[in-house]
């Protein structure tokens, strides 16, 4: 399901700004360092005005050489795929909020009728107080953040929750298996404290435990079995060093998370299996009229340890590695292109990874273009070319499928009002 990200007119009510003032080249949600500083400090800037928007994505796609498999089943069909209400923007000088509810259209299949069912779901949610102390030699930023994912209260696009932020294709879009660290989106609940001092330093410090009980609208619309049951409280901290100088902006940050959950997310007992995620990342953005250009690369390295759990891998320990990188140009913040990169790694274990390889591997290129007519609207074509799926590069299911009959075509229309 496509993560949605804010990028919301009622935030352009708000400000009074046009949505280049906080994006990229007006490409939402790539924040600019207006945008990071409205976010910062509690997307509290300007007037309380409706704190209402809507967001919806109309798709077609078209895989190389699609299969019966339900992933495939509305290939080359035009469709409605997803929408959002958001409730967005500042509720007092101090305290705002960004709150995401999205319905997909293609939830689930029904396996008897073929019928796909649509849901309404508790998506990306951001609660945050925040306070800033001005002096001629100081400017400092303090905050707390109550959240349902790690990393969607960072402000660069770099970090897990945002990396992959446009709509994703009906279909095989990428690979089967990512870090944990990027799957906890609307199914945890954390709290968090950051500081951002002299628009140089940047740190965060966070604690995130199952979205149940007093917590459960966090995760509301997603099935218990698909839940994720955490042991305890589970720490996330991110450092970042930014520079801002001219036209010009950058960033290198790195980020780390452990997260100790239970096997059975319907029986929360007993052992955990620990994951221990690490990432690196980095950004550069020019914004100069009529020019922007983005730069982005992240690095995951996820190790997994098993301890006393039996039967879910046959190491007892692994290891996954992902790495992306993007480039982007914007002309006149209408007409865009960019070249995405990704690549994932990692150890043998044919239980944890039951495919014909047992092996995570996957490589690939995404190339985009796009173009906004209107700053609330954006029409793009995606193309998904993969050199490795599965951990092999030629005949991955051992029934002669290569990772090209996966190559996928994607247009979507992305509006929001």
């Amino acid at each position: 399901m496509p993560q949605l990200a804010n990028a919301l007119p009622a935030f352009a009510r708000q400000t009074g700004q046009n949505c280049v003032a906080c994006h990229a080249g007006g490409q939402f949600p790539e924040l600019t360092t207006y945008g990071r500083l409205f976010k910062l400090t509690g997307y509290t800037i300007g007037s309380r005005t409706v704190p209402l928007s809507a967001m919806g994505v109309l798709s077609a796609t078209k895989t190389s050489n699609p299969t019966s498999d339900a992933a495939f089943a509305k290939d080359a069909t035009a469709l409605f795929q997803t929408g959002s209400v958001f409730l967005a923007g500042k509720i007092t000088n101090n305290v705002g909020i960004f709150a995401q509810a999205t319905y997909n259209n293609y939830n689930s299949q029904n396996p008897d009728t073929g019928q796909w069912d649509g849901k309404w779901a508790s998506d990306n949610f951001d609660l945050r107080y925040a306070d800033r102390f001005i002096a001629p030699d100081k400017d400092l930023i303090v905050g707390l953040t109550l959240s349902n994912n790690p990393s969607v209260s960072d402000p660069w696009n770099t970090a897990p929750a945002w990396l992959q932020y446009v709509p994703t294709a009906f279909g095989v879009t990428g690979p089967d298996v990512t870090p944990m660290v990027s799957q906890l989106g609307a199914k945890v609940a954390g709290v968090g404290a950051y500081a951002f001092w002299n628009n140089l330093l940047y740190a965060e410090v966070a604690g995130y435990k199952s979205a149940d009980g007093a917590w459960s609208f966090l995760s509301q619309g997603t099935k218990s079995v698909d839940q994720v049951q955490l042991k305890g409280v589970n720490p996330y901290v991110r450092v970042a060093l930014n520079h801002d100088w001219g036209p010009h902006s950058a960033m290198i940050g790195m980020f780390a998370f452990n997260g100790d959950i239970y096997p059975d997310n319907l029986n929360p007992s007993g052992p955990v299996t620990h994951y221990r995620d690490r990432g690196f990342d980095a950004q550069y953005q020019y914004l100069l009229d009529p020019h922007t250009i983005t730069a982005q690369i992240s690095y995951i390295r996820e190790n997994i340890s098993n301890g006393d759990v039996t039967g879910i891998a046959n190491n007892s320990s692994n290891t996954l590695n992902q790495f992306r990188a993007k480039a982007s140009y914007v002309y006149r913040a209408k007409y865009g292109a960019s070249l995405s990169y990704f690549s994932t790694t990692g150890t043998t274990d044919a239980t944890l990874y039951p495919t014909n390889t047992g092996n995570p591997d996957a490589r690939g290129w995404v190339p985009e273009v796009f173009w906004m007519p209107v700053q609330y609207v954006r029409v793009g074509a995606q193309y998904f070319s993969f050199n490795r799926y599965q951990g092999a590069s030629s005949n991955y299911d051992g029934a002669g499928r290569n990772p090209k009959d996966n190559n996928t075509f994607f247009l979507y229309v992305w509006g929001a009002y």
